[in-house]
């Protein structure tokens, strides 16, 4: 990028619907719990789960774009109307933006005599400015008829990126026609301004492709960032001021390190609505955040993308509450992330992974985008082939939740294999909930922290976890409300139990009177709580007579089933009494049992 004042160069350049039916579908499979708890889900657009996870089946609504490649989106608040360019980069002849409502229906389109890429509305919201292959057309947003064209220096096919800051359209420029030839690392990359029906060169040029964003909190502010360049390059972000005549640069950043490593993949960007940041959709690094006046890392960054998930786009919504996060990841990693647009506010994010094939497997770059007030989130999603627009719709309020009064076990004793109840009650401001909401709960052990089933929460607020501990010692449940669609989580709460062996029982059924010619016949069960007793089991068996004279007989052998025989053929007449007992193993307790008969003969 060549200034007119001071170089900013690229190191080795110069040196070396099926239609558009609108579907709605509830096949949400999993939603992670968050105080933002957006109003999503369709066929294949999976909530991932985090270690705890609030379940729900909230909807999105979702329409099938009839195009084969994304240029641009631009959402229009004042007509509710939302505009879409394929950007064809091979192609030629008329084409047409795509004009759908806030609904996700498709209410129009505006006819252009080639594929449409770029787009941007004015600050007033009156024209939509859309670039095509050799000009840059205006539309009134009222009336969508068109009202006029400013030539462009070169008839290309590569598609353009389009901007409105400082009251004046500006666009960017790669000279070059073929779509084999857009995307060449090496290709010359510039910047033109609109003055009247004629384009004005600002001198500002670099290679590869440049992308150009504005925003309403620094309306005199246009960002630009180098992508697609050589792998080598060290690719840069600059603002520049757009009030004058001229651009003005103003602060510029490279991010590779004195190794090279860590260099710019630039995807997408966003300024945020107060103008205070910059957020930048880095392919090599996730979603980086940037002080709008020098361009360093904000204090605060957002968290790292799910492992696997590439960065793709980045969109503040315009109340300034939410930043949405667009990747491409496979599978279930999360494609979309929506969260509070501060990164110190610890409020839960949620996250989306988009993998079925109605609904696209991926956010394509640059594919987010939020009305003003920031109730609709839109996105355009890819499988590679087909292209989706998913109206997503956060919700209006949020309210607060809380755990109340102590947590209650049943039974108070807990043992190893045997169901425990945790009792508590969950308490929500605001409005009751549409759908009975969950408590998510975890169990950690020696053995590591296990998942517990989530569990209903009554309409009076009480609930009960039910988990079977399977280890003995200290177990501690962290119990867990994540929000819903208008409930802000609640503070976690504990509780540690003692799981102790599972208690034995032995069971004996002896005759009143024997005879020592006929012998002692006694029958008899051991049972166990909590697991199942291991097979193999010898009983302990002692007889003492009158005299107090002892002496162990020979075992008796627990059967599956539990039951077992003692035979003896005594010496002695008079009282005699039978002991059996079962030492225990490493989940049961120990028990044992008497029976006393009488030797008459």
């Amino acid at each position: 990028m060549t200034p007119q004042g001071g170089p900013l160069i690229i190191p080795g350049r110069q040196q070396s619907l099926w239609g558009d039916k609108l579907k709605k579908s509830q096949r949400l499979r999993r939603v992670t719990g968050i105080a933002l708890a957006a109003a999503l889900g369709s066929a294949g657009l999976v909530a991932v789960a985090t270690p705890a996870a609030y379940a729900a089946t909230p909807s999105d609504e979702v329409a099938k774009l009839p195009i084969s490649s994304f240029g641009a989106m631009v959402v229009d608040d004042a007509h509710e109307r939302v505009y879409v360019t394929e950007g064809n980069m091979s192609g030629s002849g008329a084409s047409a933006v795509l004009v759908y409502n806030f609904e996700g229906q498709r209410v129009g389109s505006l006819a252009t005599d080639q594929p449409a890429s770029g787009m941007a509305l004015s600050a007033d919201g009156a024209t939509l400015h859309v670039s095509q292959s050799n000009s840059i057309l205006a539309f009134d947003t009222a009336t969508q008829a068109r009202t006029g064209a400013a030539n462009t220096p070169y008839n290309v096919t590569c598609g353009r990126e389009v901007a409105v800051a400082g009251g004046k359209t500006w666009f960017t420029e790669t000279p070059y026609t073929g779509g084999s030839y857009c995307d060449r690392p090496d290709n010359v990359a510039l910047l033109y301004g609109v003055s009247g029906t004629s384009s004005v060169n600002t001198g500002w040029n670099s290679e590869g492709r440049l992308k150009i964003e504005s925003g309403p909190g620094a309306p005199d502010r246009l960002v630009m960032g180098q992508a697609g360049a050589n792998n080598a390059a060290n690719a840069f972000v600059a603002t520049f001021d757009a009030s004058g005549a001229n651009l003005v640069r103003g602060p510029q950043r490279r991010f590779a390190d004195a190794e090279g490593k860590g260099a710019l993949d630039l995807k997408d960007l966003a300024q945020s609505a107060d103008g205070k940041r910059i957020a930048v959709a880095d392919a090599a690094y996730g979603t980086r955040l940037l002080d709008a006046s020098d361009l360093a890392d904000a204090p605060v960054g957002y968290q790292p993308l799910p492992t696997g998930a590439k960065a793709s786009a980045v969109a503040f919504s315009g109340d300034g509450k939410y930043v949405a996060r667009g990747a491409d990841a496979s599978g279930s990693v999360s494609d979309l992330l929506i969260q509070p647009a501060d990164p110190a506010d610890g409020t839960t994010t949620m996250e989306f992974a988009f993998e079925g094939e109605l609904d696209g497997s991926r956010v394509v770059p640059r594919g987010l985008d939020w009305s003003k007030d920031g109730s609709r989130l839109f996105a355009v999603t890819t499988d590679g082939y087909g292209h989706w627009l998913h109206i997503i719709q956060p919700p209006a309020a949020q309210h607060d939740s809380r755990f109340t009064g102590t947590l209650s076990t049943t039974p108070a004793k807990p043992v190893v294999g045997e169901p425990l109840g945790i009792r508590g009650k969950l308490e929500l401001d605001g409005p009751a909930p549409a759908e009975p909401v969950k408590v998510e709960a975890v169990r950690k052990d020696a053995d590591g922290t296990t998942d517990v089933a989530a569990a209903k929460v009554a309409a009076d607020g009480s609930f009960t976890v039910l988990d079977v501990p399977d280890r003995l010692g200290d177990a501690t449940y962290t119990l867990r409300f994540l929000g819903d669609v208008t409930h802000r989580p609640a503070e976690d709460v504990t509780v540690t139990v003692d799981v102790a062996k599972a208690p034995t029982a032995i069971e004996l059924t002896a005759p009143a009177e024997a005879t020592r010619a006929g012998g002692v016949e006694i029958t008899g069960k051991l049972t166990g709580q909590g697991r199942a007793l291991p097979s193999g089991i010898s009983l302990k068996v002692i007889r003492t007579d009158r005299f107090g004279t002892t002496g162990e007989l020979t075992s008796a052998s627990v059967a599956a089933d539990g039951t077992f025989k003692v035979r003896d053929l005594p010496s002695k007449r008079g009282r005699t009494v039978y002991a059996v007992s079962y030492e225990g193993d490493a989940l049961h307790e120990g028990s044992s049992a008497e029976a006393t008969v009488r030797v008459i003969s």
